[in-house]
Parts: structure tokens; sequence; C-alpha cells
């Protein structure tokens, strides 16, 4: 009996292991760094193949890019004591701090719809001189979008400079993978003049994520679409899941390179015919990092009508880029745009 037992476990096993669903994520595109800047015919094809299909694709072989030392960056800077973390932090935690968008956001546990502790840089490295009314709400996320980065001053200033020059080179390195995306996509699509859009891209903003450990299984950023281009480093941390068919399924680690996705108003510009993907972010029990890029449109670009002059759904309400992003960050990012206490 207990031979027949031994025999059926094992049989049991064996069937479970063949009929183990595959995950179809593992078949999305991976495209060299490479394969990208040559933009051949080929590749177009490849790359917007798999955005139709899956929503996503992967970037390997980037000759300029670190994740090794990256990754040890970003836990290095997360690891400094809260006070030092604070000096950096948005107007919301810090009321003398000008910045709104650009800083240090502490982890937040009331936080319905992430979990997260947080860092955002962007593109500017000095003040915005305003060129309008600056009582003018649209004026005001201009600025918001120009405003200048914060850098750690921890009292180290070769980990000061190191952390510096790491994310300032890692910043570079994103946006232009992100431009060669949407050349790449416009060509593919036979609209080459969808880059035009992205020339300034002053909202576009690099952004280092610590999820904390003993979180597994919960939701730690709920599931959503992005809203424009996506370069997203996991590193080797699970976590990340798409919704492919009716199923949410986990999202192989980008390891050494990137996972690329676009989001809703860049499905819509391109007439639907690249997917923004549903995702989520599940936590798991050790500390999970993270650094999405978001390569957003310029501050006046046309989001209202599409690649073939079709309107949009953000056309039904939206000309320009600006006009949407100053009625979409205050509804997703509230706690970074309030005014600090």
């Amino acid at each position: 009996a207990a031979v027949i037992i031994s025999q059926t476990s094992l049989f049991t096993l064996h069937f479970s292991t063949i009929f183990k669903p595959t995950n179809p994520l593992n078949g999305a595109a991976v495209i060299s760094y490479t394969e990208l800047e040559e933009n051949t015919p080929a590749i177009q094809q490849k790359l917007l193949s798999s955005m139709q299909k899956y929503g996503l694709f992967f970037i390997d072989q980037v000759p300029s890019y670190n994740a090794s030392e990256e990754l040890k960056t970003l836990r290095s800077f997360f690891a400094l004591p809260l006070d030092t973390k604070m000096e950096l932090a948005v107007r919301k935690y810090r009321s003398s701090q000008k910045n709104v968008y650009r800083g240090y956001g502490p982890l937040v546990n009331a936080t319905a719809t992430q979990f997260k502790e947080m860092f955002n840089l962007g593109p500017h490295e000095t003040d915005y001189q305003s060129r309008g009314d600056p009582s003018d709400s649209l004026e005001q996320f201009r600025a918001i979008g120009r405003e200048r980065n914060v850098w750690p001053r921890s009292g180290d200033d070769t980990f000061d400079q190191h952390f510096r020059d790491v994310f300032s080179r890692g910043f570079a390195t994103r946006r232009m993978l992100a431009q060669s995306v949407v050349r790449c996509i416009g060509q593919a699509l036979g609209h080459p003049e969808l880059k035009e859009r992205f020339t300034e891209h002053e909202f576009s903003t690099l952004g280092l994520r610590r999820y904390p450990a003993g979180t597994g299984g919960r939701l730690t950023e709920l599931e959503h679409e992005d809203s424009t281009v996506t370069i997203l480093s996991t590193f080797q941390n699970p976590g990340l899941e798409a919704l492919y068919g009716d199923k949410f399924w986990d999202v192989p680690p980008s390891g050494e390179g990137f996972i690329v996705n676009i989001g809703t108003l860049i499905e819509d510009i391109t007439d639907r015919r690249v997917k923004a993907v549903r995702h989520r972010v599940r936590g798991i029990d050790r500390e999970r990092f993270s650094v999405p890029f978001f390569f957003h449109p310029s501050f006046d670009a046309d989001i209202g009508m599409s690649l073939t002059g079709k309107r949009t759904r953000a056309g039904e309400r939206y000309t320009t880029f600006g006009e949407w992003m100053s009625e979409y960050l205050p509804r997703v990012e509230p706690i970074l745009l309030a005014k600090g206490t």
C-alpha cells in the first residue's frame, strides 16, 4: 500500500508539473539596446507586436547601465536616517520646502493606493523663471513640471556625489531609451512625427521606490494603468503583476535591463494600436526596490488628437498635456500636492 501511495504521489506531482500553466508574459519581446537603436523595420514590428499582444516588452544589453551599482546606491540612500531624508522632503512633509513634486516622500501607512517610500528626480537643475501669470493655475503646474532637483546632503560628500552621479546617469539612460521607444513606435505606425510631442518632456520623472519587508501578499500598488511611457527597473525582484486575458500574471524581473510599457494617453494617441497594460504590485517577504521612469509629452503637446486626426478620450476635455496633468496629478498624488503644515 505504501508503494502504491508513493507511486500515486509521484504521478500527481508529475501530472501537475506537466499541466502547470505557462506564464504567457514570458513570450513578451526582448530587444537589445543595439537593436532598438538600429530601429529596423523588423525590430519595429517586433516591438509593436509585443506591445499589441502583451502591453510590454523588455530592453537588455544597455552598455551604459549598471543595475547592481544602481541597486546598491538605492539601498544606501533609503538606509539613511529619516531626519536626513526628510531634509529632501516635498512640501507636504516639510513646509519650508519649495518643491512639491521633486524630492522625498516617507512611508505612509494610511495611503489607500500605495505603500512605499519614494524619491523623485526630474530633468531640471535650475529654478524655473515664470513666463506667465504665477497666479494662473496652469502656469503653477508648468512651474511644478520644471522644479529643480534636490539632492542628498548626508554629511558624506563622497556618497552624496556618487548618488548624484548614479541617478543623473540613470535618468539620462532611461530618457535615451524612452526617446528611442517613441521613435520606434511612431515609425512602426507610419507616423514618425510622434516624437515631436515629446521634445520638452518637462514632467518626466525618475522615481526611486522602496517597498517594506513583511508585506507579502498585500497589494502595495493597486491595479492601474500608466499614462504615458514607462521604463522600469525591478532588478531581481518579483511582485509586479500584469493583466493578460482575464488573469494577472507575474512579470519577469528586469534583471540587468528594463521593462517597457505605455499608458492610456499614448494608447489613445496611437489610435489604440498599442495597448496600455493594467498592472499592480504585490508585496513580497523582503524589501523590494524598483526604479520607474515616466517619460511624458511636452507640457504644450497636443493630446486631444490622435496620430490620424481622431479625437482622443482626453481630447474630450483637454487640448494639451499640461491641461491634462493639472487635473490628473492632484487626483493621483494628493499627498505630494497638498500644502504643508
